[in-house]
């Protein structure tokens, strides 16, 4: 820059202190120019902006845990712990990261058919899978970097939550562990993605597809059912059965069936989703008409052969639906998002049969 021409009258020489100051001036004019024209972008490694997009209101969701504000609307979406993946699937989002399946998997490749069905809808590769075998991967989580973490459903516990919440808000169960049906599993998962109106749609279209279905088997309609855990048939000494508080139980309401009144009144007892009952006490149940269980025919054969359980009226008529524990169609009585229209068909039919059989 042209300096200006000083007066001759002016001395030739600033004072000291006034030169300090005037190379001081030009020294930060000089780096502030640099760094104005060589500062970088930000890059996509960067810390993520939280503040709140101008178009998103936080949503703040109370739950067994407390509440979560979700600040921003989600891109990168987690799930962990069963079937919460598939909210995120049924509105057309493709989680990041989310559990893989291990149970119910008939091919091994970690995914239920109609997980992977929709993925093949979506046109979309098969996210990352948690192995959660042990218990949760929370470094896989992280590894996702996701924006929200879905656990509507699930068996998180105060630690799982707190380690979880380091990563991404959380939005875990309302209530009780594994106790969510899928109704909130969509209203919670959908609310902690910005995506409210889209689950509310869901649920009333999954309601009509329900309805609709167990219309055309109206002899399911009414009759009390008991849904019978897993049976060692080696040991008969006691039954164990779902309490109304599970999932599997609560969707015999959704099919227009009723719960056997000992089996409701066992449940108001407790929060939890089983109990057991010595089987020198099974004629509690004697007011069940159909029984729900996992097993095949040796189970069916076992029952009818002892001579405690065999008095049951469910089991004297055969009114038994036998699920396999570790296929798709035993897994999908458990209902969730999607695997409630691939199984609704199927599962009417079996207890249409089992209906058929009461005396």
């Amino acid at each position: 820059m042209k300096m200006r021409q000083l007066p001759k009258s002016a001395p030739t020489r600033k004072p000291v202190s006034l030169r300090i100051a005037f190379c001081m001036t030009m020294l930060v004019l000089a780096l502030a120019a640099m760094y104005g024209c060589s500062k970088p972008e930000a890059d996509a490694g960067d810390a993520k902006d939280t503040s709140p997009a101008p178009d998103f209101e936080p949503i703040t969701i109370e739950h067994a845990f407390g509440s979560t504000v979700i600040e921003r609307k989600p891109e990168r979406v987690a799930t962990v712990n069963w079937a919460n993946h598939e909210v995120p699937l049924a509105l057309g989002v493709v989680p990041v990261g989310m559990s893989g399946a291990n149970f119910g998997d008939d091919d091994d490749d970690g995914l239920l058919p109609w997980v992977k069905e929709k993925l093949n809808e979506l046109g979309a590769e098969t996210p990352t899978l948690f192995d959660e075998t042990d218990g949760i991967d929370f470094e896989a989580v992280a590894d996702t970097d996701p924006d929200v973490i879905l656990a509507a459903y699930s068996g998180l516990t105060q630690e799982d939550y707190d380690t979880l919440s380091q990563i991404a808000p959380v939005v875990p169960y309302p209530e009780v562990a594994w106790g969510t049906s899928w109704r909130d599993m969509i209203r919670y998962n959908s609310r902690g993605m910005g995506m409210a109106e889209e689950g509310d749609a869901l649920i009333e279209s999954l309601e009509k597809e329900i309805k609709d279905t167990a219309a055309k088997h109206p002899s399911v309609a009414g009759k009390y059912v008991m849904f019978v855990t897993h049976v060692d048939t080696s040991d008969l000494s006691e039954i164990s059965f779902y309490t109304t508080h599970d999932t599997r139980v609560m969707f015999f309401e959704d099919l227009g069936m009723k719960h056997a009144p000992s089996v409701a009144s066992a449940s108001a007892a407790t929060d939890k989703f089983s109990l057991k009952q010595s089987a020198e006490l099974a004629d509690a149940f004697n007011d069940v008409q159909i029984i729900v269980t996992y097993g095949g025919d040796e189970l069916v054969t076992a029952l009818r052969g002892d001579p405690v359980l065999s008095q049951m009226p469910a089991v004297q008529s055969g009114s038994i639906v036998a699920l396999s524990g570790s296929g798709p169609l035993g897994t999908a009585a458990n209902p969730t998002p999607l695997s409630i229209s691939w199984v609704l068909e199927d599962y009417l039919v079996l207890l249409e049969q089992a209906a058929a059989n009461i005396k």
